[in-house]
């Protein structure tokens, strides 16, 4: 498709009248006559999209256009200035559009012009050739799980194919199947949502330009990328506008890429990608383009929107509520897709993932190899995102340079964080050992309850002593939570329960905090424990989101809620939160064994360590029983035993988890 500017058959009117409109967008500019200090990756689509635009239309308008981007691109010296300059990101983006552009238009152009971008492109793409051999085992050259690597890769492929070098092309191709072989087959992606829409279009791309140029069909090799549009969906607030923002986002806009969706609609027939590219390419194209902080940005992707729309592909919206991811330990459960829907993401896994960081280890004993470098994966195992009524209720941090545990929804133990956070690459030479994971996870498709337990004990420095840091979230079907952290150390220690969002939370005469986000709140109730002392106060988080552009700072400021206890070798907390501006009450439900939270129609009672509940009408041996009032069956986690007012409904020899009766 790329190399042929070949579409799949049939009619593309969209498509076409975007790839029209972009091929004329930057008509009002000055090209730069020097490197500017920011990145210049922009340049390389100002040249491709006019070039596609002129293949399909014929109008020399858009050939005079891409010739005006191309000189001003092949005149700069060097790709790439502030950083790295010719061995990164600027230089791999150049190297594939104007390599497309010269494939699509190269014949149409004059002759010396034709021949200099020649000469630049061979002279650019052996310097990221060279560089990719000479620092191999180090940096983006083998850092399988990065974007870098995708990027800078698929531009060399894309210049060795047109040019005809066999060992560039090569190169990248076990670059590209190594990839493949060791992405997470559930399809999940530690850096984020704002990088993966930044970083997999290209491992698209690269696919592509295999298949055509060699008739190597890859795109079964490894499970990721058939799953990947399946993670990428549930990291969708409802609305579909905004996204959860784990990991390095530089903003919640900032997360379609509609050329993909299209890519992998086709491929794997997901008529939800087919309309959600739809919807990404349309109504909500402009408002990301002008709200989101990632450059190039959505707009310049058209020409990938025009080769890669099969209009045979069916379009449906998503239904489908619950989700979980097993290499990043991401649960998301919502009540549904639309604008006032509530959502919830939790997440908990080693640094990069089980997959990257167990093979990593790996890499690293048998090659002496740093394959792994999760900079944008931040130290928040045990957090989560909270969205509700069109509005984040309890937030993450987005981006940050200098990562803390403190700056998510998590616990503190005698104020300290994360072992050796505070820096930007948190997970870099800590232990193999200090991993943290999910276990007891409900999560069905036909599921209204969603449940998981994060254990995130060995996050913290090993002189704390922690034991036990378990975490336990329930989602239940009208979307309200339970939090029960458990805690245990080998001394005394003071346990701070901490909730960060978007303005101060505000105390109510229940003992309640509220929060508030526009026109959407929620009500946090703490029944244990009773006495700790709450604070509020804000925390300022500061980031450089790309060393191209180092004058860029992206600040925010985050209402950080503190309850810490008395020193002790063990704590409880016990939290719900409810959202809507008249909340169900919540009350705490009397145990003789386990901790239960009651919302009158919604029950949900949890005993995750010890596994036995015990209240006036439940006896279960379980991680946790799940009741409803309107009739439901409940539902179990973990559970060997379960009788409900005098009746056994579940006697089994091994833990059963979902639906009993």
């Amino acid at each position: 498709m790329l190399l042929s500017a070949t579409p799949p058959p049939g009619p593309r009117p969209a498509q076409q009248a975007r790839l029209y409109e972009e091929a004329a967008r930057h008509r009002g500019l000055t090209p730069p006559r020097t490197h500017p200090l920011a990145s210049i990756t922009w340049l390389g689509p100002a040249a491709s999209n006019p070039a596609l635009a002129y293949r399909m239309g014929g109008d020399p308008v858009h050939l005079a256009e891409s010739r005006r981007w191309i000189e001003a691109a092949v005149r700069l010296p060097h790709w790439g200035k502030a950083h790295m300059p010719d061995h990164d990101l600027d230089a791999g983006w150049l190297l594939h559009h104007l390599s497309l552009a010269y494939r699509w238009v190269g014949d149409e152009l004059p002759d010396g012009v034709r021949a200099l971008l020649r000469y630049k492109l061979l002279l650019q793409g052996r310097r990221m050739y060279e560089f990719a051999v000479a620092s191999e085992g180090r940096w983006w050259s083998s850092s399988y799980w990065q974007n870098h690597n995708w990027i800078c890769y698929a531009g060399l492929a894309t210049a060795g194919y047109v040019l005809g070098k066999e060992e560039w092309t090569e190169r990248a191709k076990d670059n590209l199947g190594t990839v493949l072989d060791l992405m997470p087959d559930d399809g999940s992606h530690a850096e984020g949502v704002v990088y993966w829409r930044y970083g997999v279009p290209f491992l698209a791309i690269h696919l592509d330009l295999l298949q055509e140029a060699e008739g190597i069909d890859w795109w079964g090799r490894g499970g990721f990328l058939s799953h990947t549009f399946r993670y990428r969906l549930h990291q969708l607030a409802p609305g579909f506008a905004f996204n959860v923002d784990h990991g390095d986002c530089h903003d919640r806009r900032s997360g379609h890429s509609a050329g993909l969706y299209y890519r992998l609609a086709a491929q794997y027939g997901i008529p939800q990608a087919q309309w959600l590219g739809d919807l990404a390419s349309g109504e909500l194209l402009w408002q990301e383009a002008a709200e989101s902080g990632v450059r190039p940005g959505i707009l310049p992707e058209a020409y990938l929107e025009y080769l890669w729309y099969d209009p045979s592909v069916a379009a449906a919206r998503p239904t489908e509520t619950r989700a979980f991811f097993p290499d990043l330990g991401l649960l998301a459960a919502r009540t549904g897709w639309d604008d006032d829907a509530t959502l919830v993401s939790f997440k908990a896994s080693p640094g990069g993932g089980h997959k990257a960081w167990e093979t990593s280890a790996k890499h690293r004993a048998e090659l002496g190899w740093e394959t792994l470098n999760q900079g944008h994966h931040h130290p928040d195992s045990g957090s989560f995102v909270l969205v509700s009524q069109g509005a984040f209720l309890a937030v993450d941090e987005g981006y940050s340079n200098r990562k803390r545990a403190a700056h998510h929804n998590l616990l503190l133990v005698d104020g300290q964080g994360y072992a050796d956070e505070d820096r930007y690459h948190v997970y870099k030479d800590i232990p193999f050992e200090r991993q943290a994971r999910q276990r007891d996870v409900l999560a069905g498709p036909d599921c209204g309850w969603a449940h998981a337990t994060a254990e995130i004990a060995a996050m913290y420095d090993p002189a704390l002593g922690v034991r036990r840091l378990d975490r336990t979230l329930v989602f239940t079907p009208s979307g309200r939570l339970v939090l029960l952290d458990l805690a245990e150390a080998d001394t005394e220690r003071e346990w701070t329960f901490l909730l960060q969002t978007d303005r101060p939370t505000e105390p109510r005469p229940d003992g309640g905090r509220l929060i508030r986000s526009g026109a959407a709140s929620a009500v946090v109730r703490r029944f244990a424990p009773l006495d700790a002392p709450v604070v509020s106060e804000a925390t300022e988080v500061e980031a450089n989101p790309t060393s191209s552009t180092p004058e860029l700072r992206l600040t925010r400021t985050l209402h950080t809620l503190r309850a810490t206890t008395a020193r002790s070798t063990q704590a409880l907390f016990l939290t719900s939160i409810v959202p809507g501006s008249a909340p169900a009450a919540a009350e705490r439900v009397g145990c003789e064994e386990g901790q239960g939270v009651t919302f009158g129609e919604e029950t949900v009672l949890l005993s995750p360590v010890a596994r036995r509940i015990r209240t006036a009408a439940v006896s279960a041996d379980a991680a946790a029983v799940l009741l409803g009032t309107d009739g439901s069956a409940p539902y179990v986690v973990a559970a060997t035993r379960l009788v409900l007012d005098g009746r056994v409904l579940l006697d089994v020899p091994e833990p059963y988890t979902g639906k009993v009766g």
